[in-house]
């Protein structure tokens, strides 16, 4: 069984808040790629619409979601993202995916 798990968030600027934002999720590059249980960490940007970004996250199980919801930089952003943008997250578990092996 694979235990993998995948968080789909889409980030939708406030008005005038697109700088602070791409501030924010690219400060979470490296300390989000550099835990433990994290396989990949993307950004996704609209590419007609500069203030809408994908957050592609993808985590070696629930427990890796849940140490990376409890870090110091998560903390901080989810402290911040909702003054900067609407976020609407997804955490999806694998239900027909082609191995990468």
């Amino acid at each position: 069984m694979n235990a993998t798990r995948k968080i789909t968030a889409l980030l939708i600027a406030k008005p005038g808040k697109t700088a602070e934002l791409e501030t924010l999720i690219r400060g979470m590059v490296a300390p989000c790629r550099a835990e433990a249980g994290n396989i990949r960490w993307d950004i996704w940007q609209d590419r007609d619409d500069p203030g809408r970004f994908v957050l592609d996250e993808l985590y070696v199980d629930d427990s890796a979601i849940a140490a990376h919801r409890a870090s110091a930089h998560f903390l901080a952003y989810a402290s911040r993202i909702g003054e900067l943008a609407d976020r609407t997250p997804i955490i999806s578990k694998p239900f027909e995916v082609e191995s990468a092996d």
